[in-house]
């Protein structure tokens, strides 16, 4: 299990790694302090260099979730204060 500390490219790349080549590794938190749920959606979903996500992606009340697996977004400007586990 990991969690992702800010979703800008290299963020959005490790999830979709992470995703696709499906070696057991598990996303479990994605925080960035700028971004709200529906924002991430549609930048993880359209690419402009990597184009569309080939994956479902929904939102729920505390994230998202791809393929089923959910994902919980935090806001949290110190990262030390957040529970990744």
């Amino acid at each position: 299990m990991i969690g992702i500390n800010g979703f800008g490219r290299i963020g959005r790349l490790i999830l979709r790694a992470a995703i696709e080549n499906n070696k057991g590794i598990h996303v479990t938190a994605i925080n960035d302090p700028m971004m709200n749920v529906d924002t991430l959606r549609y930048l993880l979903q359209y690419d402009s260099a990597h184009l569309k996500f080939p994956h479902t992606v929904e939102t729920w009340e505390k994230g998202i979730q791809v393929n089923g697996q959910k994902i919980r977004l935090y806001t949290e400007t110190d990262p030390a204060k957040i529970p990744w586990g």
